[in-house]
């Protein structure tokens, strides 16, 4: 096996080119056992394989840096980099990162997780590159679809214009391309790039620059002509437009080819675009002829690639979209945008029940937002649904072109809260404090799949801007009902009467703080239970009411403690001359979460039914102590 004779890319150099199709062939079936089991995103790195190959095989890291994109498309990186004989832990609890991380490995040039983020980042890294006189290379592989991502193009221009040594991979696994154009292009290409074919380039360009009179003329003309011949041949002129040298479409599979053009790439100067195009799910037939069910997969038969049957509850997503139809179908001025999310938002429903009042504006978050904005503008009513950790990235769309102007746009947080195996680039456990103090903006969480469907009719019901939060994962099995209902804004609810003290709970810890509760009767405490449902407004009158007859309070969130929805229940004590009440807050704390289950991560962190009762176990004895 040449994969298990692999620690480190400078083995790989070891081995002739043509052992490598050997070795490419090991890694896929690796990686099929692997993701079958542990699951992970399994399609594109099919497809990056031999590219990721050609890659290690042409350049030097650490020396040289090469940044992934995302890193859905990394993992062959990781076992060429030394993780073999952990990579079954990756994503795993306490086990290595689904993603590039720069504190795993010296060869992680840049921590990723988030799309559309390479090329500016790699740029810097040529910049420091040329600052400190040093000749090593900067590389930045991105995909097709983080392409659409607006960072990537800011970064493109700073490029083009900075002239700078700079690699960009355009890894395609998209677009279609007759053959007999990419092999010709290829072909070309390839040629084009040699160092013999540069300098005679160089040479004849300072020829005709020289000729008297008409030498100049007929370098324009000779520049003309080249633009013209590729840009008929390739896809490269918006690149050329941008300040790149442009090489490709390449086919991402032809290791001798892609060698090729990297090792010519080495010695080049400024900024050069290499398009390749890769198939997603490359040797797995079920991948490449699903794509899209194999981008991020729990574990399945390796035989079939199917994943075993799961009797479990609808899931928040699988409500959310099949709500959204129901009351788009009672509504025409209903309509729904997700950036490249429809299966992972649930508006796959929408897409297929109301295809003209659907629209994905692919990774584009902040345009995502904007665009709803114009839509409520002209009388209509958007529903923005995007991760709570991607909604990071439209923060000031969310203030300047919704809020600001007070806009009635939904924005529909799936993902709210630690979202399990992919880490602390995907938990979205920051959304309560970065929103809740915008003005006017309604901000509310559901305890249950169930009142899910009440507060996105309470949402579409408001004339003003709303944020819906939401967990990742199958809700509790509860009925649903079929008439929807209209909550009162800023109004709570309360689920249980307690003398001893309060728990005001919000969304997802609504269900563990009544379990708490329960556990906490057999011993002796009476507590109550709020489910607050709003972070803003806040129901004052009922938390002030609960606050003062038990003189304790407990809140607890899946959010980041720092201005979170405790946060806002203690600013609510102190405006109201209540600081006399004992309060304890649980939720995220001051640290990034690593990956691991949802149930594990919350009991690590306390916010499960266990860890709120400790919670109030500790309040009330404290309380003894110093009585």
């Amino acid at each position: 096996m040449l994969l298990e004779t692999i620690q480190s890319p400078a083995d790989l150099k070891n081995l002739s080119q043509g052992q490598l199709p050997q070795l490419a062939e090991e890694i896929r079936t690796f990686l099929l056992q692997t993701v079958s089991e542990t699951g992970g995103h399994l399609g594109s790195n099919l497809g990056a394989v031999e590219l990721t190959l050609a890659l290690h095989y042409c350049f030097s890291t650490p020396q040289d840096k090469i940044v992934w994109d995302v890193g859905h498309q990394a993992y062959t990186h990781k076992l060429l980099t030394g993780r073999r004989d952990c990579f079954s832990s990756q994503r795993q609890y306490k086990g290595i990162s689904g993603f590039p991380k720069r504190s795993e490995s010296e060869h992680d040039a840049f921590g990723v997780g988030h799309s559309s983020t390479s090329i500016s980042a790699a740029l810097g890294m040529a910049v420091a590159n040329d600052l400190d006189q040093r000749k090593n290379h900067a590389i930045a592989v991105i995909g097709d679809g983080s392409l659409t991502g607006g960072i990537a193009f800011e970064g493109l221009n700073q490029a083009g214009h900075l002239k700078k040594n700079l690699i960009v991979v355009l890894n395609d696994n998209e677009m279609s391309i007759s053959k007999n154009v990419g092999a010709f292009s290829a072909f070309i290409s390839r040629k084009m790039t040699t160092r013999r074919v540069r300098d005679l380039k160089r040479e004849m360009q300072g020829l005709l620059a020289n000729i008297p009179a008409f030498g100049k003329d007929i370098l324009q003309f000779a520049k003309r002509a080249e633009n013209s011949l590729k840009g008929f041949l390739t896809p490269g002129a918006l690149f050329e437009a941008l300040g790149f040298d442009y090489i490709g479409p390449l086919d991402g599979h032809d290791l001798p080819g892609l060698i090729e053009v990297f090792n010519s790439a080495s010695d080049y100067e400024g900024p050069l675009l290499v398009h390749v195009m890769t198939t997603k799910g490359k040797g797995y037939r079920p991948a490449e002829e699903t794509p899209d069910k194999f981008h991020g997969v729990g574990a399945f038969d390796l035989s079939t690639g199917k994943a075993p049957a799961k009797a479990t509850a609808l899931s928040y997503t699988e409500v959310f979209g099949r709500t959204m139809v129901e009351l788009a179908s009672l509504d025409p001025k209903v309509v729904a945008i997700t950036a490249a999310m429809p299966d992972g938002t649930g508006l796959n429903f929408f897409r297929e029940a109301l295809p003209d009042r659907f629209f994905d504006v692919g990774i584009a978050e902040q345009h995502g937002v904007c665009f709803a904005a114009g839509l409520a503008a002209d009388g209509y009513k958007p529903v923005a649904a995007i991760y709570s950790t991607f909604m990071q990235r439209a923060y000031d769309q969310v203030f300047h072109d919704v809020c600001l102007q007070h806009l009635p746009v939904v924005i529909a947080m799936d993902r709210g809260g630690l979202v399990g195996d992919d880490g602390p680039t995907h938990h979205g456990v920051f959304d309560f404090s970065f929103l809740r103090h915008l003005p006017g903006l309604t901000i509310m969480a559901p305890k249950d799949e169930n009142e899910l469907r009440h507060m996105l009719k309470t949402a579409l019901s408001l004339n003003g801007p709303v944020a819906l939060r939401y967990p990742r994962g199958a809700g509790y099995g509860v009925t649903l009902d079929q008439e929807l209902k209209v909550l009162p804004t800023g109004r709570g609810e309360l689920l249980r009467e307690g003398s001893d003290l309060t728990i005001v709970a919000i969304g997802a810890t609504v269900i563990p703080a009544l379990q708490a509760a329960e556990a906490l009767a057999g011993q002796g405490i009476n507590a109550g239970v709020i489910n607050a449902r709003f972070v803003k407004p806040l129901d004052a009158a009922l938390i002030l009411e609960q606050a003062r007859s038990t003189g304790r309070l407990i809140t607890v969130e899946e959010n980041a403690l720092q201005g979170g929805f405790g946060s806002a229940v203690l600013e609510l004590l102190h405006d109201n001359n209540a600081e006399q009440v004992k309060v304890k807050r649980l939720g995220i704390p001051d640290r990034y979460i690593e990956q691991g289950p949802q149930a594990q991560l919350r009991k690590d962190v306390g916010i499960d039914a266990d860890g709120i009762a400790a919670a109030a176990l500790a309040l009330m004895n404290t309380e003894r102590k110093e009585s």
